[in-house]
């Protein structure tokens, strides 16, 4: 079996994590996550190794330079997130197929360099009241930070004709279960 790559980005709020767990459950013996590495703070229900490899900007910084990273992206002012190349390999290795929950330039760049071996999928929701909605109820973001990340919200918005499908989560069930059929319809092909 020759790895593949399935990528989900979306804008903050939309559930690109949720439908990622998910498929994680659902099909154990095919798929795995991608870890990404991250320099923004680690929150206390983080567990590094598992949700992020948490760096200090200067290794990151490092690490960039020594070519580590398949992609890499500096999301939010200070803050970088990436993907290792050994991560993709080591996951490979173990005959998976890897999950990733990379922001939305981040998903580009894996498409651009895996091409047809990888399927990007951008998921969204139908109104922008609804991801504050979402947000909102996660209780991790302030005023300021809610409004930083509304702006990047409407940014990563216009990439959505760049991926190979879009993928509205306003029914999370339904959701779900198309996720399902195009991750699998995909590694069958």
């Amino acid at each position: 079996m020759k790895g593949k790559l399935i990528i989900f980005s979306a804008p903050s709020g939309s559930g690109k994590t949720t439908i990622v767990r998910h498929l994680l459950k659902k099909y154990p013996s095919l798929l795995a996550f991608s870890v990404s590495a991250s320099t923004r703070e680690q929150r206390a229900h983080e567990i590094h190794g598992k949700d992020y490899y948490f760096l200090p900007k200067k290794e990151f910084r490092q690490r960039i330079a020594d070519n580590e990273f398949a992609e890499w992206e500096e999301v939010y002012a200070g803050n970088y997130y990436g993907t290792f190349k050994t991560e993709i390999e080591r996951l490979w290795s173990e005959g998976k197929h890897v999950l990733f929950d990379v922001d939305v330039k981040g998903g580009l760049k894996l498409k651009e360099i895996y091409r047809e071996r990888s399927l990007a999928i951008f998921v969204k929701v139908s109104s922008e009241q609804e991801i504050i909605r979402r947000l909102s109820e996660r209780g991790t973001e302030t005023e300021k930070s809610l409004e930083t990340r509304l702006g990047k919200v409407r940014y990563e918005l216009s990439f959505e004709d760049k991926f190979d499908v879009v993928l509205i989560n306003d029914d999370l069930e339904e959701t779900l279960k198309r996720a399902e059929e195009m991750v699998m319809d995909f590694i069958e092909s």
